[in-house]
């Protein structure tokens, strides 16, 4: 390693262990990993409004004795082909549970999605989102194997933890116990299990550890990935006494990934996952935008969920309002829908415990299931609604016109906010709650999780069928938008109020002079807006505006001046 990155390391690592032995160790260890690799030039690409990213699992769409990443290149190649730049793959290495999230080799590719060649194939014609779960690991993995044994370097990989010891504090995002009882070779151990006894939770307290994961991430970027997903990585560092959530150990070890990055693997990104309210969220950008390139957008899928059953689009823009950037570097990554379910929590502080409650209250009406979180106290609160986002805007009552007319609508605001988005596969291709999926797993998440056959798929696409116009609708606007510079991720963003049944803002890219104005009619009804400034070409229908505009029930606009 060279000297300026040592030393931007070890500022790093005081923040994060107060033992200079540890430090020392953990500057060789990563050392001994780094410098095995020879460095990249640099190679920074600017996002732009070409960027959007695809959320998938390598198998969602599956051919008989194919791999799964073979069938979905296909299947990209053959209908979406340039409309999306990304596919964030979901987790495609070896697991044992949590459809992908309890990984048991982190360095291999799962036999039924295919192996390293084919990620290098789809690499070719797609940038490349990884997974990297690295707040715990299987327990059928080699690393809890050794650990179990008694075997260096893996005996603190892990976090023991003793059984009387006061946890009321600790943040929990599930009702299910914080620590499990193993069997060792130095007899039963309590550890640390966050996400269920199958996930054991890594321990980043260990040096060994740090360096190992720090090498698994750059040779994630060596390998195709333009962004790297950090899963649940607001967990990482634990503290008894705290909530063990956002703690600065854990900003800090950000901060140092992407430092490692910046010099090994140039031009990788990194996204941080948190589902929890706004302000923890964005303090993942740091400070100057020094941590994330990107952070989830998490209160968006509640907020639009809210604003299309309300029709009523106050409480969504009075937010858009206060949203600020810290710099030019560093974006949102906008969602509405993906494998998990719609977070209930970031939307705490935004819509009122009423607001909230509509939002479950029409998701057990429209077929899905709300899973809870315990408190610590004895109490459970509700964590996440899982549902198809196509079925919670509408009910079984609802038209297939109204249905898709919402969704549609909700899908283009996604295109037009500040940011970049990412659509859910499912989303894309139209889907509808998986009842049968749900049924016979058990697993609520699963009801938007449907595997679906590729050949049943472009028959669906070929005929006159809801998913083929939901698709053919959503490939359309992807590749207007990657045609305008006003949705680039730099472009500003301001919220106009004129009638609260339409969302309407304009996007502005102050170095092309392009504007964009966007207009969502939110409600069934039709709606009239008038302002001044509202002057172009509506870029859906070609027709001109002038003055104002007249939006049919959940209809959309982009209106491009000039």
């Amino acid at each position: 390693m060279e000297k300026a990155l040592i030393q931007k390391l070890e500022t790093r690592l005081q923040r994060v262990y107060t033992d200079p032995d540890k430090i020392k160790e953990a500057i060789r260890l990563i050392g001994n990993y780094l410098d095995a690799y020879e460095k990249p030039e640099k190679a920074e690409k600017k996002l732009s409004e070409k960027d959007s990213i695809l959320i998938t699992y390598g198998n969602t769409i599956v051919k008989e004795k194919s791999p799964g990443l073979e069938v979905l290149h296909d299947f990209l190649k053959e209908y979406v082909q340039e409309a999306i730049e990304t596919v964030h793959l979901l987790p495609m290495y070896p697991y044992t549970s949590d459809d992908g999230f309890s990984v048991v080799d982190y360095r291999a590719i799962s036999q039924e999605l295919g192996n390293w060649e084919h990620i290098n194939k789809l690499s070719e014609n797609y940038g490349l989102m990884f997974d990297a779960v690295i707040n715990h690991i299987s327990k059928s993995s080699r690393w809890f194997e050794g650990y179990l044994k008694g075997e260096e370097p893996y005996t603190d990989y892990f976090i023991t933890c003793s059984k009387d010891a006061d946890y009321s504090s600790v943040t929990r995002p599930r009702a299910l116990p914080l620590l499990t009882k193993f069997h060792t070779k130095d007899g039963g151990k309590y550890l640390w299990t966050t996400f269920s006894e199958d996930q054991i939770d890594l321990n980043f307290n260990c040096p060994a550890l740090l360096a190992e994961i720090l090498d698994i991430l750059v040779m994630y970027g060596r390998r195709g990935a333009e962004f790297i997903r950090l899963d649940a990585i607001g967990f990482l560092w634990k503290e008894l006494g705290t909530t063990c959530m956002h703690l600065p150990q854990t900003h800090e070890l950000i901060k140092l990934m992407k430092d490692v990055l910046r010099e090994y693997a140039p031009g990788t990104r990194i996204i941080t996952e948190t589902n929890v309210p706004h302000k923890d969220n964005i303090s993942y950008f740091g400070e100057n935008g020094d941590e994330a390139d990107l952070v989830y957008q998490f209160p968006l899928p509640p907020l639009t969920m809210h604003t299309f059953l309300s029709e009523n689009a106050k409480a969504l823009s009075d937010w858009m309002e206060t949203l600020e950037l810290p710099g030019e570097e560093v974006t949102y990554f906008n969602f509405l829908s993906s494998h998990d379910g719609i977070g209930i929590r970031p939307a705490e502080g935004i819509l009122t415990k009423e607001q909230q409650q509509e939002l479950i209250n029409a998701t057990l009406r429209n077929g899905g299931v709300v899973s809870y979180k315990n408190n610590g106290d004895g109490t459970r609160s509700p964590y996440e609604l899982n549902i198809n986002y196509q079925d919670a805007l509408a009910g079984p009552e609802c038209s297939d016109q109204e249905r898709i007319g919402r969704f549609l609508a909700a899908e283009t605001l996604l295109l037009s906010l500040q940011g970049v988005p990412g659509i859910y596969i499912h989303s894309l291709l139209g889907s509808r709650n998986d009842y049968y999926g749900k049924e016979i797993s058990g697993i609520p998440r699963r009801i938007n999780r449907e595997q679906l056959d590729y050949e049943t798929l472009k028959e669906q696409l070929e005929k006159d069928t809801n998913r083929k116009l939901i698709f053919d609708t959503i490939i359309k606007r992807l590749k207007i938008r990657r045609r305008e510079s006003a949705f680039s991720p730099q472009a500003s963003q301001r919220v106009r109020k004129e009638n609260e049944k339409v969302i309407n803002f304009i996007r502005q890219n102050s170095r092309t002079n392009e504007t964009i104005h966007v207009l969502i009619n939110v409600s069934g009804e039709e709606q009239n807006i008038a302002y001044d400034t509202l002057k172009g070409k509506n870029l859906f229908t070609s027709s001109m505006a002038e003055g104002a505009i007249t939006l049919k029930a959940w209809e959309c606009a982009w209106i491009k001046e000039g």
